[in-house]
């Protein structure tokens, strides 16, 4: 039986959020960003162990108190230069106790508002695939295409067009095999799809968005306390 363990690389320094902390540990209803991401994680039943990646210099991680999550939470202290790298390398280090047939699910450390719901609906869809695939949302919008002075240059079609979420789900020998042909693509899909492979795309929603920009925190933090009080 295949067995499922997340990744959750959080290496980077978040420099678009300005702010004096790395991104990941900016408060968020009085956690770090990073701890909702690994609570939820950490509460999946079919998820063996997550690991968290941090960079080797990392001097924020000790600040705080995360016993609560539980046994299956693991540190590596092998975070890259890039997510790539830091998957990369997390998927070395784990290499011993993950066979190559298990499934990894590689999640933004700044997706804080991921739901157990979310992560089960992938796995349950992925079960059986032979690719693996991701958490994704059908655009809604309309897309311009900007020319070099920001003015509208044409309007891109929004049929069949998705934006990508995390988790993204592959199996521990795939993922390793694709990223190191492809170490230079901004999410794990990216590389499978350099192979010729075509990820599935399951249906999430808008409350699976990513923490960038400092008014980002003020909506994860309505998102999680109106779950709270459901």
């Amino acid at each position: 039986m295949t067995r499922h363990f997340a990744i959750v690389p959080a290496a980077g320094s978040g420099s678009r959020m300005g702010a004096e902390r790395p991104k990941q540990y900016l408060d968020l209803c009085g956690k770090p960003l990073l701890w909702h991401a690994l609570a939820t994680l950490t509460r999946v039943a079919r998820i063996d162990a997550a690991f968290v990646v941090l960079s080797p210099e990392d001097e924020w991680w000790d600040s705080f108190d995360w016993t609560g999550l539980g046994p299956r939470l693991r540190v590596l202290r092998v975070g890259g230069a890039t997510r790539a790298a830091s998957v990369t390398n997390a998927l070395q280090a784990v290499a011993a106790e993950v066979h190559p047939e298990d499934w990894v699910l590689v999640h933004d450390a700044a997706r804080a508002c991921l739901s157990v719901a979310q992560v089960d609906a992938l796995i349950d869809a992925l079960a059986d695939d032979p690719v693996g695939g991701l958490l994704a949302l059908p655009v809604a919008d309309t897309l311009k295409r900007a020319d070099v002075d920001g003015r509208v240059l044409m309007t891109v079609s929004r049929e069949a067009m998705w934006q990508a979420q995390t988790p993204q789900m592959f199996r521990h020998g795939l993922l390793s095999r694709a990223l190191a042909a492809a170490p230079g693509v901004t999410d794990e899909a990216g590389a499978v799809e350099a192979l010729g492979l075509a990820p599935r795309l399951v249906a999430a929603d808008a409350t699976n968005f990513k923490v960038t920009y400092p008014q980002d925190l003020a909506l994860a933090a309505q998102i999680l306390h109106a779950r709270s009080v459901q």
